[in-house]
């Protein structure tokens, strides 16, 4: 299984390129989402939620559908261990991830992701942007938007 995922993520790597989208910057905010949706998805482990919390600003702003806007790390922190340790994973659609660069800031990505409640099936997605700030060289969300969240209907049995 991990010999097929190193290799659909290596394909998925190859092919995205853009204008927009130097390899570089793709990857380098690839690795960091990865890192950061990788503590989420063990965020019941305090370490690894301490973890997920470092990638965020002080004064971060999310901004979600479902349940509108929360500022600050410490608003993110208790919204998670209500809501999300525990509870569910977050899988990132790696086809529809995209990197920009936002000059003299940082970068912005946006893609889809999926949350999955068993370790074989995700029920919903949903849109994501992300803004990150990099200062001295280390990256940090600002802001972020979560949206467009549906159910993923699942195939009749045959």
């Amino acid at each position: 299984m991990k010999r097929f995922v190193a290799c659909c993520l290596f394909a998925a790597l190859s092919t995205v390129s853009s204008a927009a989208d130097p390899a570089p910057l793709y990857q380098q905010m690839l690795a960091l989402d990865t890192a950061m949706f990788d503590s989420f998805n063990n965020c019941t482990d305090p370490a690894q939620l301490e973890k997920h919390l470092a990638f965020f600003a002080k004064d971060v702003e999310f901004y979600h559908d479902h349940d509108g806007l929360e500022v600050g790390v410490e608003k993110l922190k208790d919204s998670m261990r209500q809501n999300v340790c525990g509870k569910f994973r977050r899988e990132l659609d790696v086809a529809t991830f995209r990197a920009f660069p936002l000059p003299g800031y940082g970068a912005m990505t946006t893609g889809t992701h999926r949350f999955c409640h068993t370790p074989t099936t995700c029920e919903g997605a949903g849109e994501f942007a992300i803004v990150w700030r990099e200062k001295n060289g280390k990256w940090q969300v600002t802001r972020a938007l979560s949206y467009a969240h549906r159910s993923l209907e699942t195939p009749a049995a045959k």
